[in-house]
């Protein structure tokens, strides 16, 4: 928990309880429905949680927004997102609904009121209904683009206009050539955190 203090000074003690809780209660239900491998499990704070808000980093998200986390796993990163934007609504969306179920069980054990777990396909969510969707490793970006093209808001309020806020890892060249006609950034999350976990991760943009 101390790592994730040492970048976000600022939390409430609100928000320092609930990531304080998310350690028993991902190790509870890991144990059960195993959605994080082992090792992570003992790194959860840098390995997910950390990881999921480099995004918090490079945007702050206003009230009243809405995202959805396509193909969220075990609840990364729309889980620490929302503790840290409580008045921001999160929809976490996978198709596997075991998946799902510890993403329900850890949001009903934290209390969060602005996260709506769903068990969906992309083209099964409505149109046109968010501001932003974020991921974590879950596709080759041309294939979110893809996922993603119909349900983005015209409506921007942000900076950062509507789009896709990827966490991604490794050599990316390739895979931004294959993104035709987009705007798109890359932020070294090396930038911000300074654990050699970062070295290779990046959050990308595409403005949709």
């Amino acid at each position: 928990m101390d790592i994730i203090k040492k970048y976000f000074p600022a939390l409430t003690d609100t928000q320092i309880a609930l990531f304080t809780q998310l350690e028993k209660v991902y190790q509870e239900w890991n144990s059960k429905i195993n959605v994080i491998s082992r090792k992570d499990i003992e790194l959860l704070y840098e390995r997910h949680v950390l990881h999921s808000l480099g995004i918090a980093k490079i945007i702050q998200f206003k009230s009243m927004t809405k995202i959805m986390d396509l193909g969220t796993g075990g609840g990364f990163p729309a889980i620490p997102l929302a503790i840290m934007f409580p008045s921001t609504e999160f929809v976490p969306v996978d198709s596997i609904g075991k998946k799902i179920r510890v993403v329900q069980e850890v949001v009903q054990a934290l209390g969060l009121k602005n996260i709506r777990p769903t068990q969906a396909r992309a083209e099964e969510i409505p149109d046109n209904d968010f501001d932003f969707v974020v991921s974590r490793a879950v596709a080759p970006l041309e294939t979110l683009v893809y996922w993603t093209k119909n349900k983005l808001s015209t409506n921007h309020f942000h900076d950062l206009e509507n789009g896709l806020l990827c966490l991604k890892g490794g050599e990316l060249a390739e895979e931004l050539a294959e993104v035709k006609k987009k705007k798109i950034e890359v932020y070294n999350l090396s930038d911000y955190f300074e654990e050699e976990y970062f070295t290779t991760k990046k959050m990308v943009y595409v403005q949709m």
